[in-house]
């Protein structure tokens, strides 16, 4: 017997219809803002990957080398496939381009609950635009995706790695030792921040405001640690983003977080990331920003901010939530009698498929009792039997499978019914 790889899952038809739920109304979400749909291809040049996040990620990826011996890689995420296609073919495109996607991904890691070694991402890149009002959109299209897709509790957290930088230099912090803090400040590891703190030589009492600075939400509170005009022009920026999302979003859960890094080298200024609280640890569903990729791909360096959703994740806030899917509905069960009605049944069954009902007929010549029992486990409306003597006058017996009523109803009059 074979066994699926460790890390991947099969999909039954019910988690299927769930899934498609999502996407349709995610998809939607997206459409309705103003994106477009792209797709990359599944695998591409190992060398996209680490331009991206250095040698390092190789641990990470599912490598191979194909016939011609070129060295590829499935692809961990998809926001590297889609700056190497906007480099390659879109750049001339008007701006500002707004692009989405849907795709499966795949990471060499160690599987846990809604972390899979193969899962769905959904995400989107704005290209051509670094506005405050193109910024407070997209942060507004991320929640409302997961906010019509049904989840009630949500978290926003918001920062800014150039005010958090610049934060970071008042403390005089070198660049290593700030490389050295942000992957433990994006897991909150805050106790780990203070140790390390304490090592680079910073006083008890400054190391303890800083932490203070890093779990605040009062802009307040580290306004005054910002000098230098970038910093000041960058704040200002974010208070403008903030109050476009509560005017003209009508999005006002949200919460300003400096702890917010993303841990990844490549974005710059803004920051932000959803959570779902019920998932507790594994809580993340999205993260996003602006970022600077364009240019270490080979194209003109051009304002780019995105987001990318986890699909799986997702699902799994819903059914913690335990939001009501819709469930599969059958319209028509069709029962021939006997083995002289299955190609009248079959006839009745493509005539009423045509016009997109629903519709579904007994292939194994099992008898009314069991096809009636059959019908009702896979949740049908209605069900047709196809008789003998009801065939003598053009007619089938109609059984509602909610009430039990049947009835005898022509041929020709059974589309009518729906």
């Amino acid at each position: 017997m074979f066994k699926i790889p460790r890390g991947t899952r099969d999909f039954t038809p019910e988690e299927m219809q769930r899934r498609r739920f999502v996407e349709g109304i995610m998809r939607n979400t997206f459409i309705v803002f103003g994106y477009k749909e792209i797709q990359t291809p599944t695998f591409e040049n190992l060398e996209l990957f680490k331009a991206k996040s250095g040698d390092t990620i190789i641990d990470e990826l599912y490598t191979f080398t194909d016939k011609g011996g070129r060295d590829l890689a499935l692809r961990p995420e998809l926001t590297a496939p889609v700056i190497r296609f906007y480099v390659d073919k879109l750049q001339m495109e008007p701006k500002p381009l707004k692009l989405f996607y849907f795709g499966n991904c795949y990471r060499y890691d160690r599987p846990q609950r809604g972390r899979y070694r193969e899962f769905m991402q959904a995400g989107c890149e704005i290209i051509g635009t670094d506005t405050t009002e193109a910024y407070a959109e997209l942060i507004a299209m991320a929640y409302k995706i997961l906010e019509n897709v049904g989840i009630k509790n949500l978290v926003l957290n918001i920062g800014n790695l150039n005010i958090l930088s610049s934060i970071f230099s008042r403390f005089n912090l070198s660049k290593d030792q700030q490389k050295y803090l942000t992957p433990l400040i994006d897991k909150s590891l805050f106790e780990d921040v203070f140790t390390a703190l304490i090592d680079f030589g910073i006083k008890n009492e400054e190391a303890r405001n800083l932490i203070e600075i890093l779990k605040t939400s009062d802009i307040k509170k580290f306004e005054n640690l910002l000098n230098d005009t970038a910093s000041k022009k960058e704040l200002l920026e974010l208070k403008k983003i903030t109050d476009t999302l509560k005017k003209s979003f009508e999005i006002k859960n949200f919460q300003i977080k400096l702890s917010i890094v993303r841990g990844i080298d490549y974005y710059k200024g803004l920051v932000f990331e959803i959570e779902a609280p019920s998932l507790g640890a594994e809580k993340q569903l999205c993260g996003g920003g602006a970022y600077e990729l364009i240019s270490l791909f080979g194209g003109k360096d051009t304002p780019t901010a995105g987001f990318a959703i986890g699909f799986d994740r997702t699902i799994l806030a819903l059914e913690q939530e335990n939001f009501p899917f819709p469930t599969s509905k059958l319209n028509v069960f069709i029962i021939p009698v006997n083995e002289e009605m299955i190609s009248k049944s079959l006839e009745i069954t493509q005539n009423l498929r045509k016009k997109g009902i629903l519709t579904d007929v007994d292939l194994l010549r099992r008898g009314i009792s069991k096809s009636l029992k059959y019908a009702s486990s896979i949740n049908t409306t209605k069900v047709i039997i196809v008789g003998p003597k009801e065939l003598e006058q053009d007619s089938v017996t109609i059984r509602d499978m909610m009430t039990g009523k049947q009835e005898i109803v022509k041929i020709k009059n059974i589309q009518k019914m729906y």
